[in-house]
């Protein structure tokens, strides 16, 4: 009997530090999306602040001494030009970046199809003049996922398939999916190019901030796109990795959760 006892006595306790514990996690969540915040308004308005000074006084130097100075000076000024304002793209990347590890997602019912055919309306513009040809898949499943942050997924990684096949006369951008053969809540998503492809050596930096595997005369861009689709796919419990090489094309997976029946 007194053995009985102290196990019910025992119960309530486990439960108290369960609870117990799952507030100090929520704490933590907490302080994590204030210096979140906190990070953000310093990018947005303090840092910011600083970089118009630097724009508006290499402007004034331009203005006013350009006649006079040297050419190698005036490089010099244009470099300041271009740097300032690639840092305030990079500023504006950062403030994203911050935005979505913060962000708390809104899942619900939708169509991967249906978020795969608006962005692919969006991405006519970019291939206007090109030979491009789309494969697709025949079915879609439908996500329970926040639809805003899957759009912004398929716009990184198709929109990078579609920039890094601008120098292939027929490229060739395969969409696909398949189920997880590991896990039936989750389905694979694939973006397949045939453009420049990358050292596949350096693959594992493909998903940080500001990594770029081309140069930025080859390529424009910050190599923030991967970098959030990583973060919004974190927000999903979701994962995403590539392979591809260097003039042989990439293709980008990545996982999503279904809708359950």
């Amino acid at each position: 009997m007194a053995t009985q006892v102290s196990a019910q006595v025992a119960q309530p306790l486990a439960l108290a530090d369960v609870l117990a514990e799952n507030a100090a996690l929520r704490a933590q969540l907490a302080a994590v999306r204030a210096d979140m915040h906190e990070f953000t308004h310093c990018v947005s308005h303090d840092l910011r602040a600083n970089l118009r000074h630097i724009l508006a006084y290499a402007t004034v130097i331009e203005e006013d001494a350009g006649p006079t100075l040297a050419p190698e000076v005036l490089g010099h000024l244009g470099t300041i030009h271009h740097a300032a304002k690639l840092m305030g793209l990079q500023m504006d990347g950062l403030k994203e970046f911050a935005r979505i590890a913060a962000v708390v997602p809104q899942p619900s019912a939708v169509s991967l199809g249906d978020l795969v055919a608006e962005v692919l309306a969006h991405m006519q513009a970019k291939c206007s003049g090109r030979l491009v040809t789309w494969s697709l898949a025949n079915t879609w499943p439908t996500l329970h996922a926040d639809s805003a942050l899957v759009r912004q997924v398929l716009t990184h990684v198709v929109g990078n398939a579609v920039k890094f096949t601008g120098a292939t006369p027929a490229a060739h951008i395969d969409i696909g999916w398949e189920p997880c053969a590991d896990d039936a809540s989750r389905c694979t998503v694939w973006v397949q190019d045939n453009g420049a492809g990358f050292n596949s050596a350096h693959k594992s930096k493909l998903f940080h901030v500001f990594q770029r595997l081309h140069s930025q005369r080859s390529f424009e861009g910050l190599g923030m796109g991967l970098a959030l689709t990583r973060k919004i796919l974190e927000r999903h419990a979701c994962t995403a990795w590539a392979e591809g090489a260097e003039g042989a094309g990439c293709c980008v997976r990545f996982t999503l959760p279904l809708a359950t029946a």
